[in-house]
């Protein structure tokens, strides 16, 4: 049921209605002015269609099987090796190579081979998405780009290979669901720690095929890292998208990046129709951990039973950007990981690599003991570089944590943003940075 605001005030149109209304297909059988509602099938076009490693080869064999000859754009495309690169074995990279094949075969402008970063930080990073855009990719956590204003959403690689030949897809038009945040934000809580802490108030299924809205007074004070970490995890709630609308922020980070891409971006009129308004006081969340095995579990870090890990991670498309990696050095500055930790650090990109780098952040990993690895997912999928073993425990910044996602069955996954990881890795449990820095 939507709720609308003013009372008695005629419905105006949510941030995803008015983008998917822009990419109607012409022609398509719509009538003319016709405004869409929530619920409804509709054709669009997009702006850009991503796939990876382990999702693109399937598409090209689709692509193949409907009779396509060339991609709808060449620009277009985007291919991304990142989640089992450098390749971890043959079929990894026989993977690798069809990709390579494929972009020479099509004369693709965007590929990124083994080492350039992970997908959801690259194409922000490379300016290849803007607001307004939809942007559909064969990754779950493509709705990353709604922190830009973007429609993103993840689909199967069929559908992607759809779309690489036509510059089209079918959707369903989504609700939307609002969340306003208000207070301020006490000393190291994050992005990380309000989207743990918003899960757990929906639930993993609290938004199936909605698109959620990050709102209220504490949303514009929130720095780009932590949009994009909330926008990745609007999956984790089922939802189809997760956007922000674009204010100043956006407009600084686009015009750092993508000055010819900078454009003004749709907001939410006044009273759009929404099918819920859910309201948090961010000044009362502590840092958050999410414990085995739903993301959903989130509880304050400080209220946990001593929980002993064997290795933490720090990075991945959640939590790998520079502002991540500086909060995790300043906790990590001067003090040695734990010896029965194995602490990885997996920057977002080279670029942020490099910059960890030149900033002294490496050098304060590498003195802590901890191990910093090619930008790449690693092991976040239980994919590579870092897996579990049977009975070990990890915490680490990612954004699942079911069983076995991260190596056997038998680990367990618990979440965190970077402040209580480095934390964690210094006590050699689960710790916050109030346990560890005094």
């Amino acid at each position: 049921m939507r709720v609308y605001s003013p009372e008695g005030a005629s419905v105006g149109r949510t941030i995803s209605e008015k983008i998917l209304q822009a990419h109607l297909v012409p022609g398509a059988g719509e009538e003319e002015g016709r405004e869409l509602q929530p619920d409804e099938f509709v054709e669009v076009t997009v702006d850009l269609v991503l796939a990876n490693d382990v999702t693109a080869p399937p598409a090209f064999d689709s692509f193949r099987k409907i009779g396509a000859k060339n991609v709808f754009d060449r620009e277009k495309i985007v291919l991304v090796a990142d989640h089992f690169t450098p390749s971890k074995d043959i079929p990894a990279a026989e993977n690798c190579a069809k990709m390579r094949r494929f972009t020479r075969e099509q004369g693709l402008t965007n590929f990124y081979d083994a080492g350039c970063g992970i997908e959801h930080v690259l194409l922000p990073e490379e300016g290849l998405v803007a607001p307004g855009d939809i942007v559909i990719g064969a990754d779950s956590h493509t709705c990353t780009y709604g922190a830009l204003g973007a429609f993103s959403t993840g689909m199967g690689s069929t559908d992607i290979a759809s779309a690489m030949a036509t510059g089209t897809t079918w959707m369903r038009v989504p609700e939307t669901i609002r969340i306003e945040y208000s207070g301020d934000l006490q000393n190291w809580v994050g992005g990380k720690d309000l989207i743990l802490f918003t899960l757990r108030t929906i639930g993993v299924d609290g938004a199936t095929y909605k698109a959620i809205e990050f709102g209220g007074p504490l949303v514009s004070c929130l720095p780009m890292s932590d949009r994009f970490t909330m926008a990745n995890m609007a999956i984790e709630a089922g939802a189809k998208a997760g956007l922000f609308a674009v204010d100043s922020k956006t407009q600084s980070f686009l015009a750092s990046l993508a000055p010819a891409r900078l454009q003004t971006g749709y907001t939410s009129d006044p009273d759009a129709g929404v099918e819920r308004v859910v309201r948090i006081d961010a000044s009362k969340i502590d840092l958050q951990v999410a414990v085995p095995h739903l993301p959903s579990q989130a509880v304050p870090a400080e209220s946990l039973e001593p929980t002993s890990v064997d290795q933490v991670v720090i990075g991945s498309c959640t939590n790998g950007r520079l502002e991540d990696l500086r909060m995790a050095a300043k906790v990590l500055q001067g003090r040695r990981v734990s010896r029965d930790v194995r602490c990885l650090v997996f920057p977002g990109s080279r670029r942020i690599a490099l910059e960890a780098a030149r900033e002294g952040l490496s050098e304060t990993f590498l003195e802590a003991g901890a191990v910093i690895c090619p930008p790449t997912c690693g092991p976040c999928l239980g994919g590579h570089s870092g897996v579990l073993a049977s009975g070990e425990k990890a915490l680490a910044t990612t954004n699942r944590n079911f069983r076995g996602r991260m190596g056997d069955p038998k680990s367990e996954v618990y979440l965190s943003g970077p402040a209580v990881a480095a934390a964690t890795a210094i006590a050699g449990r689960i710790a916050t940075p109030r346990e560890v820095m005094g």
